[in-house]
């Protein structure tokens, strides 16, 4: 716990200091200096509007597909993969995929993810996904989708972190997030004495973004690799 404290106070030390080798963001024709030299990071590639797009999309260039963009791709996707689902290749990914599901632990409310580390948050998201008994070949669909995507798009070049987090950020989308409703008794203002019915939801949504896409690519990458 010592060893952890001292680390971040280190890293937070370190990142208050201004390093004057690292005055340009990387992306061209950004004017803003990477975080490194500023008191506001550490990172020595990208100013922070950058580095949190980055962490968003998984480029510091480009955004994400737009629904309008990829769900052609995933419609032709997920035919193609029902028309063949007796394909020893295409049983072997739903099999994989059916694995993460089930080692994904214990289904846990997206209101209860804080704290969480970013592999464990991944997990919690194919957890969701097997309670929302989503069909494995909607998630391999979601891969082959942004792959079709990049290839007909050729201002893209082939970053296969780019690929991961644009397929993971369909896939965390699928898992969607914790949806509560309940009802209670209370006293009615417009009839003294009296009670009435109300009704209280919750919908609460996990961040798509970081580390956890991350890990949700990548698990899905190997799921998918023979395909």
């Amino acid at each position: 716990m010592k060893y952890r404290q001292k680390r971040r106070e280190d890293a937070r030390s370190r990142a208050s200091r201004p390093d004057h080798m690292h005055t340009y963001c990387r992306v061209i024709g950004c004017p803003n200096p990477a975080r490194a030299g500023t008191a506001d990071g550490l990172d020595r590639k990208f100013c922070r509007s950058h580095a949190d797009h980055y962490q968003r999309h998984g480029s510091p260039y480009r955004g994400s597909f737009t629904a309008a963009e990829i769900e052609p791709f995933r419609q032709q996707a997920l035919d193609r993969l029902q028309e063949n689902r007796d394909d020893r290749f295409v049983d072997n990914a739903v099999a994989r995929v059916e694995g993460l599901y089930r080692r994904a632990g214990p289904h846990v409310e997206a209101f209860r993810l804080r704290g969480l580390s970013p592999a464990d948050r991944a997990k919690a998201a194919w957890a969701r996904l097997r309670e929302r008994c989503v069909d494995p070949l909607r998630v391999i669909a979601a891969w082959l989708a942004v792959d079709m995507a990049i290839a007909a798009n050729p201002q893209i070049r082939d970053d296969p972190e780019y690929r991961r987090v644009q397929a993971a950020k369909l896939v965390h989308r699928m898992a969607s997030g914790t949806h509560k409703r309940w009802t209670r008794e209370e006293p009615d203002p417009n009839r003294p004495g009296r009670r009435r019915t109300a009704t209280t939801e919750m919908h609460v949504y996990p961040r798509s973004r970081g580390r956890v896409l991350r890990h949700i690519g990548a698990d899905l990458q190997q799921a998918v690799d023979l395909i």
